[in-house]
C-alpha cells in the first residue's frame, strides 16, 4: 500500500513541495483557534473571538480564488511569497495591537485572511511537473488530502503547545513566521520558479466559465456543509456524554477515518470515469454519516466517527482529478482555489445551520444534517452527470513537461494547463 507513496516522495522535489506547502498553510489551518485563544487571553468575549474568526474566514474565502488567478497570470513566486508576508504582517499587527481598537483589529484579521497565499492550489498545479505519470499525480492528490488531515490534527497541538510555553501572542507570531518560511521554501524550488500557466482566454469569470467546474463546486458546497454541521452536532453529543474530551475523541475519529480512507484510496490506480467514481464515493460518504444518529456510548460513537470520515479524503482526491480536467486552459490554480473556497464556505454554512437544528431537536437531528447534506451533494452530481462526464470537445489525457505546451483541448489532464 505504501509503495505508491514512497515512489511519489522519492521523486525529485516532491517531498519538499509537500512539506513546504503544509508548513506554509499552518497559519491558515489554525487561524480560527489562534484568534480565539488570543482574544480570550486579551480578556475578550467568545462573541468577539467568533466574530474575528468569521471575518478571517470570509476574507480568506474571497482571497483564495483572486490570488489563485494572479498566480496563473504572474507565476507562483511573484504572488505566493508577497502574499504570505502580507498575511503574516497583518496578523502581527493584530498580535501587537490586540483588541483595543476594534476597527483596527477587524481590519488586520481581514487583511491576514485575504492575503493568505493559495499554496494548496499551487501545489496541485505543480504535481504534474514533478510526477510524469497520470496515475502518480492522482495518487499524489490522495496523499495531499491525507496530509491535510495530519496537518489539521498536528496544527492545533502545536498552537496549544506554543501558547502554554510562551503566550497566545507569541504563538500567533511564531506560527505566522513559520508559515512564511514554508511558503519561501516552496517558491524558491525549481518547479515553482519554472511553472507557468498556459495562455488563457481573457474572461472575467476566469475558471468559473467551465460548466463542469461550477457543477463540481455546487456539489462540494454541500460536502462542506456536512463537515461543518457534524462538528456542531458532536459538541452537543459531547455535552451529554463527558464534555470536551469526548468531543476531541470524535474529531480525532473523523480525522483517523479520513486518514485511513485516503491512504487506501491513493494506494491503487483507479480506472474508469472519475465523475462516476465521485458519485459512488459521495453516496458512501452520505450513508456513513447516518449511523451517527444512533448515538451509542462514547466508544461505539468514536468508532462510528471513524467510519463517517473514511470516504472524505477519497472524495476530495477524486474531486481534484475533476478540477484538473474541467479547469479552463490557464486557470488551474484559480480552479483549485475555488474548490478550497467553496468547501470552506460550505463548512461555515453547515455550522450556522446546525446550530438552530441542534437547539430545536438536539444532537439527534444535528447528526441528520450531514447525511442530508451528503444526499443533496449526490443529487447535484447526478443532475449534472452529463456535464461532468462528457466535457465539450472531448477530453484529452496527455503528459508533458512544465515548459512544453501540448495544446490539449479542455477539459483534460492538468498538463494542458501548463506552458
Amino acid at each position: 500500500m505504501t509503495g505508491a507513496y514512497v515512489e511519489i516522495l522519492r521523486a525529485r522535489h516532491a517531498a519538499r513541495l509537500l512539506v513546504g506547502t503544509l508548513v506554509g498553510r499552518l497559519p491558515n489551518a489554525v487561524a480560527a483557534l489562534a484568534i480565539m485563544l488570543f482574544v480570550r487571553a486579551e480578556g475578550g468575549s467568545y462573541s468577539l473571538a467568533g466574530g474575528l474568526a468569521a471575518v478571517y474566514g470570509v476574507a480568506n474565502a474571497v482571497g483564495q480564488p483572486l490570488l489563485g488567478r494572479l498566480v496563473d497570470l504572474f507565476g507562483q513566486p511573484r504572488v505566493q511569497l508577497p502574499a504570505a508576508v502580507a498575511s503574516a504582517l497583518a496578523m502581527a499587527v493584530f498580535a501587537f495591537v490586540g483588541i483595543g481598537p476594534l476597527p483596527l483589529a477587524y481590519a488586520a484579521v481581514a487583511a491576514s485572511g485575504l492575503f493568505a497565499p493559495p499554496l494548496e492550489g499551487g501545489l496541485r498545479a505543480l504535481w504534474s511537473s514533478v510526477l510524469h505519470k497520470e496515475g502518480q499525480v492522482h495518487a499524489a492528490y490522495a496523499m495531499d488530502a491525507v496530509a491535510q488531515e495530519v496537518m489539521f490534527t498536528v496544527g492545533p497541538l502545536l498552537l496549544t503547545l506554543c501558547t502554554s510555553l510562551w503566550s497566545a501572542q507569541v504563538a500567533l507570531l511564531v506560527l505566522n513566521v513559520v508559515g512564511v518560511l514554508g511558503a519561501l521554501w516552496v517558491v524558491v524550488s525549481p518547479p515553482s520558479r519554472a511553472w507557468r500557466s498556459a495562455p488563457r482566454e481573457a474572461h472575467w469569470l476566469g475558471a468559473l466559465r467551465s460548466a463542469g467546474l461550477v457543477a463540481l463546486l455546487a456539489a462540494f458546497l454541500f460536502v462542506g456543509m456536512a463537515m461543518g454541521s457534524i462538528a456542531v452536532a458532536a459538541v452537543s453529543y459531547a455535552d451529554d456524554h463527558g464534555g470536551d474530551a469526548v468531543y476531541g475523541w470524535l474529531m480525532a475519529g473523523l480525522g483517523l477515518g479520513a486518514l485511513v480512507g485516503g491512504t487506501v484510496y491513493g494506494a491503487r490506480q483507479w480506472g474508469g470515469d472519475p465523475a462516476r467514481r465521485l458519485r459512488v464515493l459521495v453516496a458512501l460518504l452520505a450513508v456513513c454519516y447516518l449511523p451517527l444518529m444512533l448515538m451509542p456510548g462514547v466508544v461505539a460513537m468514536t468508532l462510528l466517527a471513524v467510519l463517517a470520515g473514511v470516504f472524505l479524503a477519497p472524495c476530495i482526491a477524486c474531486a481534484f482529478v475533476l478540477v484538473d480536467r474541467h479547469a479552463p486552459r490557464g486557470t488551474v490554480t484559480e480552479a483549485f482555489s475555488w474548490l478550497v473556497t467553496t468547501f470552506t464556505v460550505g463548512a461555515s454554512v453547515g455550522t450556522g445551520l446546525a446550530g438552530p437544528v441542534v437547539e430545536a431537536g438536539g444532537a439527534l437531528w444535528g447528526f441528520a444534517v450531514p447525511g442530508a447534506a451528503g444526499a443533496v451533494s449526490l443529487l447535484v452530481l447526478l443532475g449534472t452527470g452529463r456535464v461532468l462526464a462528457a466535457p465539450a470537445r472531448g477530453a484529452v489525457v496527455a503528459a508533458s513537461s512544465e515548459n512544453d505546451p501540448n495544446r490539449a483541448v479542455e477539459p483534460r489532464f492538468s498538463s494542458g494547463d501548463r506552458a
